[in-house]
């Protein structure tokens, strides 16, 4: 797999290398010495440690997923660093008895700066959306996503 030429190819390759369940791929976008951030703060701070996780991630509860990208924003930090952001819809993992889960939707952030060979991610953040919540609380050792506005009567 070839160095994306432009920042927003990153998470289009990143989703066919999910689709393909190949973690060296997906991995292969980032540096080095990279930190990834999933969905429930797990963080992992080099390409090996990110192959790793995604590997046992592809292999057992999202060997049958698919991501379907969303919208795609770049903004550029200069002429060699760009913030990217996507949606995208995940379905198909599976829960501990190989049930079907309900698709889940989020929004990742790629950090990425040009080399000479290409576009290559510095960081990245996975978080995922929670239809008509504002913000996660914790009571009781539970986490639960919360809504404080007013609700139309």
């Amino acid at each position: 797999m070839t160095t994306p030429q432009r920042p927003e190819e990153i998470p289009q390759r990143f989703a066919e290398a999910w689709n393909a369940k190949d973690a060296r791929a997906l991995a292969a976008l980032f540096a080095e010495d990279a930190d990834f951030v999933n969905v429930v703060g797990l963080w992992w701070h080099n390409r090996q440690d990110i192959e790793k996780a995604h590997h046992y991630g592809l292999t057992t509860f999202f060997a049958q997923s698919h991501i379907a990208l969303g919208r795609i924003k770049v903004r550029r930090i200069g002429p060699e660093v760009a913030v990217i952001h996507a949606r995208w819809k995940l379905t198909g993992q599976i829960d501990r008895q190989g049930n079907t889960l309900e698709p889940r939707a989020a929004v990742m952030v790629f950090v990425a700066t040009q080399t000479p060979e290409g576009w290559i991610v510095q960081a990245a953040q996975n978080t995922d959306i929670v239809p008509g919540m504002e913000t996660l609380a914790v009571r009781d050792g539970q986490m639960r996503a919360m809504d404080y506005r007013e609700q139309e009567q």
